[in-house]
């Protein structure tokens, strides 16, 4: 069944910072002993850090931290907080000399709808880290998804309100998975059984949600700005994966945001999904991928629904509120 969040999965724990003026944020995982991690990255304008060293044919096995924030590229630096926050910890690669922390992270952009001249910075980071913990944590317009907006394949002005969300499921046989992910996508965000568009972009003249993929079809091409998308998010499983193992966890899952953002994987995003693997017991790689996939269609469902409105951007919450409104009794 479906429950809780991410720091479900033993280990995990989640720490979230945003400056709510700013509209922007980052958010923190830590693994407790460590994971090990596979990425895999679809959206052609990705904004990563680490991620090289996550291919099967490098080296490092494990990591300590992912860093998810909002800043676009100069969210990057949030890492650098967590990097230092876990070396005061004693934790990181023993290179004999130090302690190197391994953190690798993904951004989104946010700058359009807050301070652009504000963003996730190394104390930010630090912050966060020092505020990861296991039990409940807000969802909504928190951490990364403090200022993610989805719809904007008709222009960011005609924007709906993205999130962050968290969910987790754990099975009878013991086997716990849980997906967190700050959903900003360039499409429109739709319940994956009934299809109906949850948030996308407004039309200014009707106040209805539009279709992107239709836009698409009958203008070719959108008004959405490259690089200003993006959703970015991980899953933790208590289950004893490899690298390479890791690494097709992190593609099936993506299979979630395809049956919930349209369109995806675009030009204009940089969809990216770490999956961190705790430790136990071995599991068929199929299983453990659509389980993923499972548990991150929920978290994205989740996010949208607990995002709110802000600086006139709608969110689901208060889009549905007014339309209910206007209805005639």
């Amino acid at each position: 069944m479906s429950f809780g969040n991410i720091t479900d999965v033993p280990g995990i724990k989640v720490g979230n910072v945003e400056n709510i003026e700013a509209l922007t944020g980052c958010t923190i995982i830590l693994a407790e002993g460590g994971a090990v991690c596979g990425v895999d990255v679809r959206g052609s304008a990705p904004g990563t850090r680490e991620t090289d060293l996550l291919d099967p044919i490098n080296r490092i096995e494990e990591v300590h931290g992912i860093c998810l924030s909002g800043g676009s590229a100069y969210g990057l630096d949030a890492a650098s907080g967590v990097m230092q926050y876990l070396e005061e910890q004693g934790v990181g690669l023993d290179v004999g000399v130090a302690k190197v922390p391994i953190v690798p992270g993904a951004v989104l952009f946010d700058l359009q709808i807050g301070s652009p001249n504000i963003r996730p910075d190394k104390k930010m980071g630090y912050e966060a880290a020092t505020q990861a913990k296991k039990g409940i944590f807000s969802f909504g317009n928190v951490g990364a998804g403090c200022g993610a907006t989805v719809g904007k394949i008709t222009g960011p002005e005609h924007c709906m309100k993205g999130g962050l969300g968290s969910t987790s499921i754990e099975l009878e046989n013991g086997f716990v998975v849980g997906a967190l992910v700050a959903v900003n996508a360039v499409g429109d965000v739709r319940d994956p059984l009934t299809r109906e568009i949850l948030a996308g972009p407004i039309d200014a003249n009707t106040g209805l949600i539009i279709d992107s993929l239709k836009f698409i079809e009958e203008n070719l091409s959108g008004n959405a700005l490259p690089g200003s998308n993006t959703t970015i998010g991980l899953v933790a499983v208590n289950a004893k994966l490899t690298k390479a193992e890791a690494k097709k966890v992190a593609q099936i899952t993506q299979n979630a945001l395809a049956r919930t953002i349209f369109p995806v994987h675009t030009m204009l995003d940089g969809d990216t999904v770490f999956v961190l693997a705790t430790g136990g017991e071995s599991y068929p790689v199929d299983f453990v991928g659509n389980m993923a996939a499972k548990a991150m269609e929920e978290a994205i469902i989740v996010a949208i629904k607990a995002a709110n409105e802000v600086k006139g951007v709608p969110s689901y919450q208060s889009y549905n509120s007014k339309k209910n409104l206007e209805m005639p009794t």
